[in-house]
């Protein structure tokens, strides 16, 4: 028999037909991979930019908070007791500051003796 020459036969049109659609749904599929990789790569940055934003934001926040509470904390401190002193209001802001987690037990224990005399 002789070869035959010309259009494929329906075998033929078939198998290149898949090969040509296998590798176009390679390709697509890499592609759609790298799309959605590089776009989980942009939001991981995004969202690690916002947490050190956030966590400067906390930073800044909690030292305007110490310096606020470092403001008010040396005038009990240091006021000796006389007789136009608040003792009430010494004992809250002292209360205040142990909260708040600037004095600890024995600070604040020692700052009430003080005030009490």
């Amino acid at each position: 028999m002789i070869g035959r020459r010309g259009r494929p036969g329906l075998i033929g049109l078939a198998a290149r037909t898949a090969v040509v659609a296998g590798t176009a749904s390679a390709v697509s599929n890499a592609s759609a991979n790298s799309a959605q990789q590089k776009a989980q790569g942009q939001a991981a940055i995004a969202q690690q930019q916002a947490a050190a934003q956030q966590a400067a934001v906390d930073a800044a926040a909690q030292q305007a908070v110490a310096q606020q509470l470092a403001a008010a904390a040396p005038a009990p401190a240091a006021a000796a007791p006389a007789a136009g002193i608040d003792i009430v209001a010494e004992l809250q802001k002292l209360a205040t500051l142990k909260e708040a987690g600037l004095l600890d037990d024995a600070e604040f224990a020692a700052a009430k003796a003080k005030l009490l005399g």
